[in-house]
């Protein structure tokens, strides 16, 4: 592996995008890399590419950590966020709701391709895919996910063009 540090990032980008930033995303990258050197010996160039093991194995972590989750409580930082709180929260979430709108296996081609930055042949080989099946269903799912993301802004405008009728009619 020429850059771990470059290694590394890739693997915190998957794994933050599966489960969030923060602490959990970072346990869980520590315990992949971990892994990854306690078995280096089991990597098998022939059968993929370094990037594409160390997903593999964050993802087995990923499966762990959420098996072993604790139950989440209502916990509100003391500190405000910068720039458009609103309008950004509005935003995450609906992007949110649009990943949640997918199959299982959609999401993960998706937190494959965008959080881990791999390309359709590493996820192939990751999967046991052929390329062009993964460049496939993820066309699919991006459809699926842009039309999500459409649903919502619709609702969203006939939500806001009911506000203003109502105010009007009052």
């Amino acid at each position: 592996m020429h850059d771990p540090q470059a290694a590394i990032r890739r693997v915190y980008a998957y794994v933050a995008y599966r489960v969030g930033e923060g602490a959990d995303a970072e346990d869980i990258t520590s315990a992949t890399i971990e892994r990854a050197l306690r078995y280096r010996e089991t990597f098998d160039a022939r059968r993929g590419e370094p990037n594409a093991w160390l997903i593999g194995i964050a993802r087995r972590c990923i499966a762990e950590h959420v098996e072993n989750r604790p139950l989440v409580t209502d916990h509100v930082p003391d500190a405000a966020a910068q720039g458009e709180l609103a309008s950004e929260s509005a935003s995450r979430l609906d992007l949110r709701r649009a990943v949640a709108s997918l199959g299982d296996r959609e999401r993960e081609l998706v937190a494959l391709r965008y959080g881990a930055d791999l390309t359709a042949r590493q996820i192939g080989e990751l999967l046991e895919m052929k390329t062009n099946a993964v460049e496939v269903a993820l066309h699919r799912a991006l459809q699926a996910l842009r039309g999500a993301l459409e649903g919502v802004e619709r609702r969203q405008t006939a939500g806001e063009g009911e506000r203003s009728l109502r105010t009007v009619e009052e």
